[in-house]
């Protein structure tokens, strides 16, 4: 027997479809979900039959923010990364799956779960970097820097609502100044699309993500050029710099990596195979080169 629910279900999948949104079952299941205080696997189980009137106006009002291609995170207020919630706000990016392939470089070359390591997130933005690297390396603790204070105050949110609050501290700076270090891991997923093709974006990207964490100048390859120069007189010996890239950035980015004197510089790629990641380990001082 067909309940309300399945017919708003229907009703709001095809609503979707009909403006072009390659996941409109998906986004409905969510959104309905998340309107009557369930989750997605209730609906497909049947324990969601009746909406009240309250959870009937809030999907009707999520629906039609979806409609004009509003993200369902930024809908709903939160978004899943590295299978942990993080809340989002104006002033941050919206996590991608696409970035899991920084945590998982991060993690692969902290090997000891149970080292005290010490990490820098620069860019922190929602901190979902930093904190899902302190989830997974039970004594590391870590600083997210951002220049916003809107994002600081989202990320410290999330790090109480994970319960790692007491190793992860968040403050305002603008990138590596005012940073002394040293650090085992710097890690970023800076600003990385030239300025130029910023407009060009899909709507759900440019018009809800901060500009000022998309824009990456000219060629989207300064913030590199940055961290390149800087990060070596912050980090220990044998420790890396890990960050995220645009597809074809690859090549650029390893070369300011090996040319800062950085070993074992690899371009690694996402799920997609597309370039995504770049590494590199500090070995020796400047003074020793």
């Amino acid at each position: 027997m067909s309940t309300e629910a399945d017919a708003l279900l229907l009703a709001a999948t095809r609503r979707l479809s009909a403006v072009g949104i390659d996941t409109a079952r998906l986004d409905a299941r969510l959104l309905l979900a998340s309107a009557c205080g369930a989750e997605p696997s209730d609906l497909t189980l049947g324990r969601v039959t009746d909406l009240t009137p309250t959870q009937r106006r809030r999907f009707a009002r999520w629906l039609v923010r979806r409609e004009r291609n509003e993200p369902v995170g930024r809908i709903l207020g939160v978004r899943e990364f590295w299978s942990l919630p993080f809340r989002l706000g104006p002033d941050t990016l919206e996590p991608r799956p696409d970035s899991e392939t920084l945590v998982e470089a991060c993690l692969t070359r902290l090997p000891d779960a149970d080292a005290p390591y010490r990490i820098i997130d620069l860019g922190t933005g929602t901190g979902c970097l930093l904190l899902s690297v302190l989830h997974e390396r039970k004594n590391a603790r870590g600083t997210g820097v951002d220049i916003a204070p809107g994002a600081l105050r989202v990320a410290r949110r999330n790090a109480v609502d994970l319960g790692l609050k007491p190793r992860a501290r968040f403050q305002k700076g603008d990138w590596l100044a005012d940073i002394t270090g040293p650090f085992d891991l710097i890690l970023s997923n800076p600003p990385y699309i030239p300025t130029v093709e910023v407009e060009k974006l899909a709507f759900d990207v440019k018009g809800f993500d901060p500009r000022r964490a998309l824009d990456g100048g000219p060629d989207g390859i300064g913030p590199y050029r940055f961290l390149a120069a800087q990060a070596p007189s912050r980090l220990k010996l044998g420790g890396w710099l890990a960050v995220e890239i645009g597809w074809d950035q690859g090549p650029d980015v390893a070369g300011l990596f090996k040319a800062a004197g950085f070993v074992g510089v690899e371009v690694l790629p996402d799920l997609a195979g597309r370039d995504r990641v770049v590494v590199g380990q500090k070995t020796r001082d400047k003074a020793q080169a």
